[in-house]
């Protein structure tokens, strides 16, 4: 039965299945080989401490700058190291999701707490590396790119289907993310290309 304000269960259905999965999934995929590709540049690094990763392109764009510094480690072990257990989660909860597999609310819930965390993580590591470290390491950039899409694309998600809310429909507040979470990306995205442009403005333009 469809609610006065337009939501029913098999909108939320066909929702669900028709981008949500492939979202987690591509972006899970991504996430996870920038992650991997990030650990073994630290590793090169330990090895030898001369080693210059391939993303390193000039002075503001340079993956060896940033892995070496203290806040590539927050929790006293590579950052990058979280990216590989938390994006092999999401891949599996992607392929599930393909599958039509139903998944309980508790996981999708624990879903959003995780990506809330990697986005919180993501913002704290956009400022650091504008601000303090000075540079921008291009597979860290692939992660905060993934990291975004999936937080909002879960949260709207949950907020369809009224996962937070009490009642059995989402609300005003929840249909406005669900239905703004392509808008909710881009904004993200744009926000950050725009802080990069004007910390490194002289840079881009070359003066």
């Amino acid at each position: 039965m469809t609610s006065t304000s337009g939501w029913s269960p098999a909108d939320t259905e066909a929702t669900r299945y028709r981008a949500t999965p492939w979202v987690l999934i591509i972006g899970g995929v991504i996430g996870w080989l920038a992650s991997f590709e990030l650990t073994l540049d630290k590793i090169r690094i330990l090895a030898d401490p001369d080693y210059a990763p391939p993303c390193d392109i000039n002075p503001v764009v340079s993956c060896g700058s940033v892995i070496v510094t203290e806040q590539a480690s927050v929790f006293g072990f590579p950052n990058p190291i979280m990216g590989l257990g938390g994006f092999a989660i999401v891949v599996t909860l992607g392929v599930l999701l393909a599958a039509k597999t139903p998944i309980p609310g508790w996981v999708w819930l624990g879903l959003n707490l995780g990506a809330l965390a990697g986005l919180g993580l993501v913002i704290w590591l956009v400022s650091q590396s504008l601000y303090s470290i000075g540079a921008l390491c291009p597979w860290c950039m692939v992660v905060w790119v993934v990291t975004i899409a999936i937080f909002w694309v879960v949260t709207a998600e949950n907020a369809s289907t009224a996962r937070f809310s009490r009642g059995p429909t989402p609300g005003i507040v929840a249909d406005t993310v669900s239905a703004l979470r392509w808008v909710l990306v881009g904004a993200s995205y744009t926000v950050i290309l725009g802080l990069i442009f004007v910390r490194w403005m002289d840079f881009w333009l070359g003066n």
